[in-house]
């Protein structure tokens, strides 16, 4: 499935993401997203990448779970939770081809105490060292709102992970994404 994502199939993700980052509470501190992880497994496609979606392996959005929780990371921690291993071994237990969808560019930088979430990206990975996700596809790049321009792409693809954008819902996410912020009245 990896990188034979037709665009429906990718749409369809994206915006299953963008319906779990609607779930999260929004904070002026947080931006509101939505992720999920899918394996070749969950879809049904042809050569063309085309076919019917399935269901992830396990979706996440901002503060779904206790602490100040990203999306990628609530996925992580669900699932590592179901295949009871730790985080850190999760890689290890992934589909060959698995991908993450995520309304947001992955962060590169987290507050004290916190694992950037492209970190958490770039460490999943499988028993013969190899990452485990090849692809994360983005809905938007982060807003340079708390951490100024965002690196995590270019440390995603340094890593060897292709970041590709998922373009037509651009407005939709940033509105959700910063509900919770304080808006300039003149905008």
């Amino acid at each position: 499935m990896e990188g034979r994502h037709g665009d429906k199939l990718k749409r369809h993700y994206m915006q299953l993401a963008l319906t779990l980052a609607r779930k999260s509470p929004p904070k002026p501190t947080n931006f509101c997203v939505g992720a999920c992880l899918v394996s070749p497994a969950s879809s049904n496609t042809n050569e063309q990448g085309d076919g019917e979606a399935g269901p992830p392996l396990v979706t996440g959005y901002t503060l779904e779970c206790p602490g100040n929780t990203h999306a990628e990371q609530s996925c992580f921690i669900k699932l590592a939770q179901q295949y009871s291993c730790t985080e850190e071994k999760l890689g290890e237990h992934l589909p060959e081809g698995t991908v993450l969808f995520t309304t947001m560019e992955p962060c590169v930088r987290r507050s004290v105490g916190n694992v950037a979430c492209v970190d958490r990206i770039v460490r999943l990975k499988r028993k013969g060292g190899a990452q485990a996700v090849r692809t994360v596809y983005v809905g938007v790049g982060e807003p340079e709102t708390f951490v100024g321009v965002n690196e995590g792409r270019d440390k995603l693809e340094k890593a060897g992970i292709v970041v590709e954008h998922v373009p037509g819902l651009e407005a939709e996410i940033l509105a959700v994404a910063t509900a919770g912020h304080v808006k300039d009245k003149e905008q």
